[in-house]
């Protein structure tokens, strides 16, 4: 019997925000209930830092120089790149999506559609209702009574107490899971369920931000070596412009609002209260996990609950303030390309932990794998089915993860926010111990032990102690880079 997918991805969570993984400051309690059901994935990486090639890759397993998805903000989505979604819909499958899908379009325009094969498209790029067809403020409006423009227009600022719960984009999104779950069908489902939450602007319900006392919220990871640091690397884009020591507090007479409150989440505030902004951020999360545990609850009260794969993971995490950074762009430190997963359902160990090394771009053949569907050769990630079962080691699937980041977010030089800066290029390398990240067309790069500097403080690169290290690194790098571009058209012939 092939078993129902409920695939839930949150935009922007940072790995370390589960508290059975680690972090006693926040409250996650169903999520943590959920990873005794299955497995958690310790090292865990994106493809990519920024949400579209991040989408695509992990929808079409193949890596972004293979599917040339690299920026936000694409005209269209390549209609050679075949999507997992497709193929479990061609399989029989009955496909929804709610929530986010963001592999194209502008911002203030609904995207245009890829061959996705959702039969239910409840799309929500985000909250903010200045999109047409935004299916969450069309939700507010004729089932809640309510104005969408009247609601987000007091919510000007880059984080703060927002719409209570009962009107939050995360449970409109669970409302909608439930409804799709409950219908009837003779065949089993696929729910992609991509909540905005907790992508900055950050806007938790006041109840759940009051679990949260900011001061007792611990610091970001920095230390003042991090402003020079991050002055050499100015020019390449990062939606921080400049770092700055996030324990120092704003200005009381200081605006938090964003320079373009247009661009929701895009342009950082200058100057901020971290650990405050923390809380709305941790406060997100524990709502995700609140409306994430009433849809594991429902499939149990209708025995779903045991034929159904849950894969709960997000795409990209968030700079938080380490290193004296907010949101994202050009970099490759922990908090920004390591994210959660948590697998579990039939077929799969119960209550482990692994510390293989795995990637966003091994969920589609993942998936696949479990509805028994072959996985097609042009799919670069690696089905994890084996090891979830415990057919393989539990730690041990690939030497290394690559993240690659090209173009991102502007494309050649622009100005954004008063700033100008290049269409920048990185790529990173990271073999469990040591990362290498290579800035294309820039002279400094940055290699960090992540065994010896957890929190990638001493930045080896220019260390001529390990000069050799680094060369035989970017050695494997290069191989590595190489080996991520499709290997392309299937070959009929031998010459």
């Amino acid at each position: 019997m092939r078993p129902n997918i409920l695939w839930y991805c949150t935009d922007q969570q940072r790995s370390n925000t589960i508290r059975a993984f680690g972090n006693s400051e926040i409250h996650t309690p169903n999520l943590d209930r959920f990873a005794k059901r299955g497995i958690g994935f310790n090292r865990a990486y994106c493809q990519s830092p920024i949400c579209t090639p991040s989408r695509a890759s992990m929808l079409t397993g193949r890596y972004p120089a293979t599917t040339q998805v690299h920026r936000n903000g694409n005209a269209y989505f390549p209609a050679s790149e075949v999507l997992v979604t497709r193929m479990l819909a061609d399989a029989g499958y009955d496909c929804g999506l709610i929530g986010k899908l963001h592999l194209a379009g502008a911002e203030h325009t609904i995207e245009p559609r890829a061959d996705d094969g959702y039969r239910l498209f409840e799309w929500s790029h985000h909250p903010r209702p200045n999109i047409e067809g935004n299916r969450y403020a069309d939700w507010l409006r004729d089932e809640k009574g309510e104005d969408p423009e009247k609601l987000f227009e007091p919510l000007n600022t880059a984080y703060d107490a927002g719409l209570d719960r009962d009107l939050h984009q995360t449970t409109w999104c669970t409302e909608m899971a439930l409804r799709f779950i409950d219908e009837e069908r003779s065949g089993p489902w696929m729910l992609s369920i991509n909540p905005f939450a907790p992508h900055p602007p950050m806007f938790p319900p006041k109840d759940f931000l009051d679990r949260y006392n900011p001061d007792e919220l611990s610091y970001p990871i920095f230390k003042d070596s991090d402003i020079t640091h991050q002055k050499a690397f100015r020019n390449i884009d990062q939606q921080t412009i400049d770092a700055t020591d996030p324990k120092l507090l704003p200005d009381e007479t200081h605006d938090k609002s964003e320079p373009d409150i247009d661009r929701p989440g895009s342009v950082p505030p200058a100057s901020y209260d971290a650990r405050l902004l923390k809380a709305c951020y941790y406060a997100e999360i524990t709502l995700v996990d609140e409306q994430f545990g009433r849809i594991i609850d429902h499939l149990e009260a209708i025995g779903e609950l045991d034929n159904t794969l849950i894969v709960f993971h997000s795409d990209h995490g968030e700079m938080l303030g380490d290193h004296g950074l907010l949101y994202k762009g050009c970099r490759f430190y922990e908090g920004l390309v390591h994210v959660p997963l948590i697998v579990a359902g039939p077929g799969v160990q119960p209550d482990e932990r692994s510390d293989a090394l795995v990637e966003l771009v091994d969920i589609a053949p993942t998936l696949l794998d479990a509805a028994e569907i072959d996985i097609p050769e042009r799919m670069q990630g690696k089905s994890l089915m084996p090891l979830l079962s415990g057919d393989t080691e539990l730690h041990q699937h690939k030497s290394h993860v690559f993240c690659q980041y090209h173009d991102a977010m502007a494309a050649g030089t622009v100005q954004l926010a008063g700033r100008e800066f290049d269409a920048s290029h990185g790529t990173m390398y990271f073999d469990g111990r040591y990362k290498l990240c290579v800035y294309h067309g820039h002279e400094i790069g940055e290699l960090y032990d992540l065994e010896s500097d957890p929190h990638e403080f001493d930045d080896l690169w220019s260390n001529p102690d390990y000069r050799d290290l680094k060369f035989k690194l970017l050695g494997k790098h290069l191989d590595a880079f190489a080996a991520k571009t499709s290997a392309g058209i299937e070959r009929i012939k031998a010459f």
